[in-house]
């Protein structure tokens, strides 16, 4: 474990700077677009680029960037002249429910048609599982994000969080309603993009799962085929699944950029889209930040969750 966690702290510091000088290498900054804004003075541009630390030199900068990280502040933004830590928290609390819902109904649909197309291997609904999963895995986000849109925007609220209410303050549940139904296009845009990964990864593991010794032992001893699959079976193949789930989860803080621009959804990955226009370097930084802190904290919660799934790892 200190072993892990020692090489999470340092892929954590390599991303952290490669972060740094990555937008920076982009010609131009914050205040470029200045120059094709009418009234926009050279003295201006200059007052600007030294309020934003710009007129420093790149090493300088990153320097300040670490002393200003190691003491819990991200920055200020340089479009909303605000904290970046209370902007990115407030997107995220958008974002989160949002993609959980998707994640962990992809997670649960895939699971259980992989497990499925294993037991039964060869069957019509292996066959139909495996080309569904396949054919929703192949497709691009924005292809299939903007198919639903043409299929359900009659229906369905097609953009934003929510609609606006007038007048008084919307009683909460018609609120979380509102909510719910604004929540439904993202959310199967973003379980029909990942659930075929997990459908797929579960039926691979599954089958080699059923040809292990114990497998063909507990069939000798007249053990239902039930119990051989749900309880001896899928224990062991949901190994690699646990890898997948924890790259996957990784988007619940990340977000998925694609989905929340199609649908206008106002969350850290549209935030972090607006920002790259911008030039707005604190919130590329702490957007990336706190995507990269996450799935690597995800991963090695996997290998801890390795030890429980898997006794033969400890030894």
């Amino acid at each position: 474990m200190i072993k892990r966690g020692f090489f999470a702290l340092v892929t954590i510091f390599v991303a952290i700077t490669i972060n740094f000088f990555l937008f920076r290498v982009l010609p131009g900054n914050a205040v470029t677009d200045l120059s094709r804004v009418p009234h926009a003075s050279p003295a201006l541009r200059h007052a600007l680029l030294t309020e934003f630390g710009l007129d420093k030199p790149k090493w300088e900068q990153y320097l300040i960037y670490l002393n200003n990280l190691a003491h819990g502040n991200m920055g200020i933004s340089f479009a909303n002249q605000q904290p970046v830590s209370h902007l990115l928290l407030a997107d995220l609390k958008n974002t989160i429910p949002m993609v959980t819902l998707g994640t962990v109904t992809a997670i649960v649909l895939g699971v259980f048609t992989g497990v499925l197309s294993a037991w039964r291997r060869g069957s019509a609904p292996d066959h139909a599982s495996t080309n569904l999963a396949i054919s929703a895995y192949a497709f691009p986000t924005q292809w299939l994000g903007l198919m639903l849109l043409i299929l359900f925007a009659g229906t369905l609220p097609a953009g934003g969080m929510s609609d606006p209410f007038l007048f008084t303050a919307e009683p909460f549940w018609q609120h979380l309603a509102d909510v719910g139904k604004h929540m439904i296009l993202p959310a199967v845009t973003l379980m029909l993009t990942t659930y075929g990964s997990f459908t797929l990864v579960t039926r691979s593991s599954m089958l080699e799962t059923l040809g292990e010794d114990y497998v063909l032992t507990a069939r000798a001893k007249g053990l239902p085929a039930r119990r051989i699959v749900w309880r001896h079976a899928v224990r062991n193949a949901l190994l690699p699944v646990v890898t997948l789930i924890a790259l996957e989860l990784g988007f619940i803080v990340g977000g998925a950029v694609l989905v929340e621009v199609i649908f206008s959804w106002p969350g850290i990955g549209l935030a972090m889209y607006s920002a790259i226009g911008q030039r707005d370097y604190p919130m590329l930084q702490g957007g990336f930040l706190i995507l990269t802190v996450s799935v690597i904290l995800l991963n090695f919660l996997a290998d801890l969750l390795y030890f429980r799934l898997d006794p033969r790892i400890t030894a």
